[in-house]
């Protein structure tokens, strides 16, 4: 069995390949699925919005005599019958109840009944309210600082590669991203939180961080294409991807080992006010290193092999091959 160094070796110097750009269209179909799969689940099972996206109002309980959530969601439905209500619990030492927006006597009649059912002083139940149009305003900001990130990507990318087709096959590589994590927040009934949306913004850096590393050793080797290094255009493109492939596996792990150690470790010991950060990250993260291989590369090659320069080398590649008797 071979080591990792060997294997890092084989495949930088192509002597082993995995197929990332001749196998596209398989590629592609899977990633198709999981876009068109992670957009049909909110269908089904609509995406969870924090309290700082819908507005409404929240409860806390401090030192209660027990943790039981469901003393907290009879306690509000005895005051308001068929209220929303959202329960989560605090390092063991609170209890947090989130409901819809309720009135002032509802407000003190759903602390009052916290107070009794956790047996607790009124003093140890807060309450606070957030509006419909400070959620409004969370909402616009964080689309508004997507829209930003995204097209400064684009800029950016197309100024330091002088191509915009690298450019379009990184968004569309972070939309992927994007998209496909906020279905599996939405398949497990993950709440979508500001510290979610931070997190969000956090893995697309990473996925863009991956994508250019692995774009940059595209453009060395396809500087080098035709004659001089015998490969095709995607030929090159994908060499650059085996030979990156290594690097990208060891930085995700790097990535993704402390980040799984809070969120399996440190959130069950009590460490609950990261778990919405690191659970985006966590799984941001696994999906950027899959879509920067399968998806933003080989969309690249597709979008350059038939430009005419491109083609006519590669075909005068193919035809030098065909007379050398090199199989194809």
């Amino acid at each position: 069995m071979r080591s990792m160094t060997q294997l890092g070796n084989d495949l930088y110097s192509g002597k082993t390949s995995f197929p990332f750009v001749q196998r596209r269209r398989i590629w592609f179909l899977i990633a198709a699925l999981l876009v068109i799969g992670a957009a049909l689940v909110p269908l089904v099972r609509p995406i969870q919005f924090s309290i700082e996206f819908t507005g409404g109002s929240q409860f806390t309980v401090s030192n209660p005599a027990t943790v039981d959530q469901s003393l907290a969601t009879q306690a509000v439905s005895s005051v308001v019958p068929g209220a929303s209500t959202r329960v989560t619990v605090i390092n063991d030492q609170a209890v947090r109840v989130q409901t819809d927006q309720m009135s002032n006597d509802e407000t003190q009649a759903v602390s009052a009944a916290l107070a009794s059912a956790y047996d607790v002083p009124s003093s140890e139940v807060t309450n606070s309210f957030i509006g419909a149009t400070w959620g409004a305003d969370v909402t616009r900001q964080s689309l508004w600082g997507l829209a930003i990130f995204l097209a400064l990507t684009f800029l950016i990318l197309a100024l330091y590669f002088r191509t915009w087709k690298m450019s379009v096959a990184a968004i569309i590589g972070l939309v992927d991203v994007l998209v496909i994590t906020i279905g599996i927040y939405a398949l497990f009934g993950f709440e979508i939180s500001p510290a979610a949306v931070i997190g969000f913004l956090t893995i697309l850096s990473y996925a863009l961080y991956d994508t250019t590393v692995v774009f940059d050793k595209v453009r060395e080797n396809t500087r080098e294409d035709g004659e001089i290094s015998g490969r095709t255009f995607a030929e090159s493109v994908n060499l650059a991807a085996n030979q990156t492939l290594i690097r990208s596996i060891n930085t995700t792990i790097v990535a993704v080992l402390p980040i799984g150690a809070i969120l399996f470790i440190g959130v069950p010991l009590g460490a609950r006010t990261l778990s919405d950060i690191s659970l985006s990250i966590f799984v941001g993260t696994l999906v950027a290193a899959y879509s920067t291989l399968f998806v933003a590369v080989p969309l690249y090659a597709l979008l350059r092999e038939r430009e005419p320069a491109i083609a006519q080398r590669d075909a005068r590649v193919r035809s030098a091959r065909e007379k050398a008797g090199v199989p194809a």
